[in-house]
């Protein structure tokens, strides 16, 4: 196992419980599990997630993605100690119980397998090594796989194990099962369930292989099967344990269908399981890998970002999309935001052309929802809800939960933070740029382009002779329905401006298809000229002295706060201020002004200098409070030629999740940090970008000390390599 492909804890880390296990992940873009212990750990979160699984428990503000039975449980028994990670300090001439007397874990990227290795001694004295291994199947995403390994060193115990399925899971409290069908016979233990409000069912069922007799027994919600043996020393015994899960999503009778597909793993067996399984991630690491030569750091930063990516990413299901929090941790009950679009997606269109399509499709399968939306809020057209589950409504919560002092905030996004309308579109002209996929545009992201450019047609307001729009949160979210922010309204002109390219585009190429739309989407002469006005008038917030653009008008009327000065700091400035402070000053959440500067790069029609002096202006300002901000201040950065300031934005990035350097981790992985962060070394470092003869080119500045970068992408259905030297490459500085 390679080092550069590897995540590893030593010793073990108990007070780093819950951000190991979001960050050891197994997936396969089917489901993922947190790497809780089998055994169990005191505070532990176990939790798999199925995509497209939700339910809105009672009294609860919101639906959430909803915690599977747990596949994991395997307890062991050495002479008659139960194996757990006993931390106390270890008395060898009076050993009263169980002790750990050695722990690694390592996280093989490559070949996404989890492996835990222990040193136990039992209360009787006798020493056995475990060895757990664990993956969920890519090759097949219905299977899951658990193998231990017990090695006797010395004594020789007798060994007990009890392998379950646990159906008495939560989500914080929450039980989103019920209707439980429990069974166990003939070495084979099941659960089915159903969720309680949405009505989703599930399908678990599992086998094991090992020495002695096995027994199935149904123990209320934990089926069990166990089995007990002796070993001698220096003996190794191997149990193998396949789970299999279904849902309704996936079939009519998904118990069932677990039953059937578990006895046909299981004969397969676990090593002809890993080797399908392995043999998969191999397809998939050919065409997303990015190797980086002269910086170990960034290497093994840039495979953890881009597996995640991939164990979160649907490959067999056009009907799910991506959380902000992947499916590693409950944070943000599991819904979809504008991170998908113009985060993750980006990555998977270069790498995974086909998984890039399938999160567009959740977009247009989703249409009717944005539609209700826009006409709930009195315009027309489709704008997608700033929150989203399965049903493609506004799933967004209006209040926080209860703060310290037991107040809630009012939750302004899904009312004002409208620019996920356009966020959308943009990635789906993105992706069509680079596939080439001609048939999808005709026949659905057209539609979603041009609907979601109906409502801005319908949301712009006519003013003094120009064009305004109210009450919008930017990507900075501290300042809350404010007026014509720059970024939401430049956006916009875009929008329309590239409806008329694409409606040329189908006229020429899809007449019938064009046709269809302009009948559909009533798409009259009236309407395009009102857009035509639109994008001739549109206020667009710009200082000529300064030659800045405005964040929004009154922004440098407020408090001016140093947000340099507030380090080295591990919370937010808005954390520091508080929120109601906060919203009255200059600081800024995230790339805002920036963020329009990296999306329309060349299209924003300003000079190098307008951009430069745009991030003398905001960067100072910005308080990185969200996840998605240092990796696009990164790709700026770079642009500019800021190459000392980009690499610390690129370090600030990577570090997001491997270090926890929000705190936060333990909620799940920040799913737009990793794809930013694949963005920020594409685009920035390496500068790739479609020149305008529609040939690719690069334009790189890269990090002093990388020697190269190496890294493959789609363009056009034709699989591109590229690697890129540093001609005055020099070591790091010490």
């Amino acid at each position: 196992m390679h080092r550069l492909w590897t995540l590893k804890e030593f010793p073990f880390h108990p007070e780093k419980l819950l951000h190991h296990e979001t960050i050891f992940c197994v997936g396969n873009g089917y489901l993922s599990t947190r790497a809780s212990f089998e055994e169990g750990y005191p505070k532990q979160v176990p939790a798999t997630l199925v995509h497209g699984i939700y339910n809105h428990a009672p009294g609860a503000l919101v639906p959430e993605l909803v915690n599977a039975p747990n596949w994991l449980p395997i307890n062991i028994r050495i002479d008659g100690t139960l194996f757990q990670l006993i931390t106390e300090a270890i008395d060898f001439l009076h050993p009263a119980k169980g002790a750990l007397l050695g722990y690694q874990r390592t996280l093989d990227m490559e070949s996404g397998v989890l492996r835990r290795e222990v040193l136990f001694r039992a209360k009787t004295g006798s020493i056995v090594r475990l060895v757990f291994e664990r993956f969920a199947s890519l090759h097949d995403q219905h299977v899951l796989a658990q193998r231990v390994q017990i090695f006797v060193i010395d004594g020789n115990p007798e060994i007990i194990v009890e392998s379950s399925i646990d159906g008495d899971v939560d989500n914080n409290g929450y039980k989103h099962w019920g209707d439980f069908n429990v069974e166990a016979a003939d070495n084979m233990i099941s659960i089915g369930a159903k969720t309680q409000q949405s009505g989703y069912r599930i399908g678990m069922a599992s086998k094991v292989k090992a020495s002695g007799k096995l027994r199935a027994k149904a123990h209320g919600l934990q089926p069990t099967i166990s089995t007990k043996f002796t070993l001698q020393p220096q003996e190794t015994a191997t149990i193998d344990k396949i789970t299999t899960i279904y849902t309704s999503r996936d079939t009519e009778e998904p118990l069932a269908d677990a039953k059937q597909k578990v006895s046909e793993a299981a004969k397969k067996g676990y090593d002809t399981l890993l080797v399908k399984h392995r043999a998969e991630w191999r397809k998939y690491w050919d065409s997303s890998d990015i190797q980086v030569d002269g910086d170990e750091e960034a290497q093994i930063a840039l495979r953890f970002v881009m597996y995640h990516i991939l164990i979160a990413a649907p490959r067999n299901d056009d009907r799910v999309s991506i959380g902000a929090k992947t499916l590693s941790g409950f944070g943000y009950k599991g819904h979809v935001f504008w991170d998908t679009e113009l985060f993750i997606l980006p990555t998977l269109t270069l790498t995974q052309p086909t998984i890039a399509r399938n999160l567009l499709m959740y977009r247009y399968h989703n249409l009717s929802g944005a539609r209700n939306k826009a006409r709930a809020n009195g315009y027309e057209g489709a704008l997608f809800p700033w929150e989203s589950a399965d049903t493609g409504e506004e799933t967004t919560p209006q209040w926080s939960d209860p703060q310290p002092d037991g107040t809630r905030i009012r939750i302004w996004t899904g009312d004002s933070e409208q620019h996920i309308a356009t966020d959308i579109a943009y990635a789906v002209l993105q992706y069509w740029h680079w596939t080439g996929d001609d048939e999808f545009l005709r026949k659905n992201g057209a539609e979603i382009f041009l609907d979601t450019a109906v409502f801005w047609g319908s949301r712009a307001e006519a003013k003094n002779g120009r064009y305004e729009i109210s009450q919008q949160i930017g990507p900075d979210e501290y300042h809350e329905n404010i007026d014509n922010s720059v970024f939401v309204n430049r956006m916009v002109v875009w929008h329309l401006q590239s409806a008329f390219n694409l409606l040329n585009w189908l006229k020429n190429n899809a007449a019938s298809d064009c046709e269809r739309l302009v009948q559909q989407l009533n798409l009259t002469p009236q309407r395009l000229d009102h857009w035509r006005d639109i994008i001739a008038k549109m206020y667009i917030p710009f200082d000529e002295q300064k030659q800045i653009h405005v964040q929004f008008p009154g922004f440098f009327d407020l408090e001016y706060i140093p947000v340099p000065l507030y380090e080295p700091r591990t919370m937010s400035v808005q954390a520091i201020l508080g929120h109601h402070r906060t919203i009255k000053t200059q600081v800024i959440k995230q790339a805002d002004v920036v963020a329009l500067m990296a999306l329309l790069w060349d299209e924003l029609g300003v000079s190098h200098q307008v951009k430069l002096n745009n991030w003398n202006t905001y960067y100072p300002r910005t308080d990185h409070g969200s996840s998605l901000s240092p990796a696009m201040h990164t790709w700026v950065a770079s642009k500019l030629g800021l190459d000392e300031t980009a690499y610390e934005m690129f370090q600030h990035a990577a570090e997001i999740d491997l270090k926890d350097n929000k705190g936060n981790v333990r909620d799940g992985i920040h799913g737009a940090a990793c794809g930013g962060l694949i963005q920020a070394v594409l685009f920035g470092f390496c500068g790739l970008y479609i020149n305008a003869q529609g040939k690719l080119e690069t334009e790189p500045r890269l990090p002093a000390h990388w020697k190269q970068v190496s890294f493959k992408v789609y363009y056009r259905g034709k699989r591109r390599s590229f690697t890129i030297k540093n001609p005055v490459a020099v070591p790091p500085s010490e």
